[in-house]
């Protein structure tokens, strides 16, 4: 019964500095090769499909009744596994069962002795390394305890990128670093809500959410023309359609981008464009491609790959995979008000910050 409040409960708080934490994440774009993704994408499909002709002999893909694979329930990304692939791990791109039992030691030390924030993310794998650029999460105030957040998942990977093989990031292009270059950090604190990130506005935390570990759950529901996506953050839900239409014109521009889907043998495909400037795009440009191919493995794991390119900002596009796990967990509503209540406080301080600084 414990493991279950956890899980539940965690799930509808709401972290206050949440934006800071995803402020760092490192930013990300799609595509390549082929009809909507690149070639590294194709060659985790037959992996998948190795790993999937093994099992036929006790497991039956499920399909729906219009012949479809059924990918509908409730997905968990709860992984520990860090984005890129860490210093300490170079040239390594899994653990040996020994380094991986003791991590997961470790690990469960931590959660007993930590806050919440300072196990989210990519936070935990640092700490776990101890590596010496992790910064504490909401050093000033604190912030939940543990018994709040659910049980992070870690696996033998070493990086949650596949492509480039390195497991990092590719640089960005001189245009993004100049992009970058560009912006003057403010000491005066938000002049108002427009300053301030989506996540911490209660908008939107993005499309897509990589964020692991905290309300990381979506719901899929599926028609023979739509599929939905319903991520647990800030309960949006992404309508796409899979009956062959054409995206929106580049000028209609919206904050999840515009989606279109189509059916791959077994592995849906998703490839949204048209965002606007100001939608949480880990710091690509509006004109990002972004690439989506989900496959149900097995009962309890949907491979979820996700592809960005944008030659604004990345000198390459780069492609990573998280296992997705089968909930049997209600999805509760993310009210996110916290982060409404605060604003008062939040643009009362900065102003008496210019008065007394």
């Amino acid at each position: 019964m414990e493991s279950t409040v956890k899980t539940v409960s965690f799930r509808r708080a709401f972290l206050p500095a949440m934006g800071a934490l995803v402020s760092v994440f490192v930013l990300a774009a799609t595509a390549g090769s082929g009809p909507l993704g690149p070639a590294r994408a194709s060659e985790t499909e037959a992996t998948v499909s190795s790993r999937a002709s093994t099992q036929e002999s006790n497991w039956t893909l499920p399909r729906t009744l219009d012949g479809q694979p059924d990918l509908q329930g409730i997905w968990s990304n709860n992984t520990a596994t860090p984005l890129q692939r860490p210093a300490a791990f170079e040239g390594k791109d899994a653990l040996t069962d020994e380094e991986l039992a003791e991590f997961r030691v470790r690990a469960a030390e931590l959660r007993d002795s930590e806050q919440a924030g300072n196990l989210l993310g990519d936070l935990l794998i640092q700490q776990v390394l101890d590596d010496p650029n992790f910064r504490e999460f909401d050093a000033g105030t604190g912030n939940y305890n543990s018994f709040w957040l659910v049980e992070r998942e870690l696996d033998a990977r070493t990086s949650l990128i596949i492509d480039p093989p390195n497991g990092r990031i590719p640089p960005m292009t001189a245009g993004a670093l100049a992009r970058f270059g560009d912006v003057s950090p403010s000491n005066d604190g938000p002049a108002g809500p427009e300053n301030l990130p989506l996540n911490e506005r209660c908008i939107t935390f993005g499309v897509p959410n990589l964020l692991a570990g905290y309300n990381s759950y979506f719901q899929i529901f599926q028609t023979p023309g739509h599929v939905v996506i319903l991520q647990e953050l800030i309960h949006d839900a992404r309508i796409i359609p899979i009956d062959g239409r054409a995206h929106l014109d580049s000028t209609v521009r919206q904050l999840h981008g515009d989606s279109r889907g189509r059916w791959d043998g077994n592995t849906l495909e998703i490839e949204t464009t048209n965002y606007l400037p100001q939608s949480s795009l880990r710091g690509a440009t509006e004109n990002v491609r972004i690439v989506e191919r989900i496959t149900l493995v097995d009962p309890e794991t949907l491979e979820y790959v996700v592809t960005y390119d944008d030659h604004n900002t990345w000198t390459q596009p780069w492609t990573l995979m998280i296992p997705m796990k089968k909930s049997d967990d209600a999805m509760f509503e993310y009210a996110c008000h916290e982060g409404n209540y605060a604003m008062e406080g939040i643009l009362a301080g900065a102003r008496v910050k210019i008065v007394s600084p």
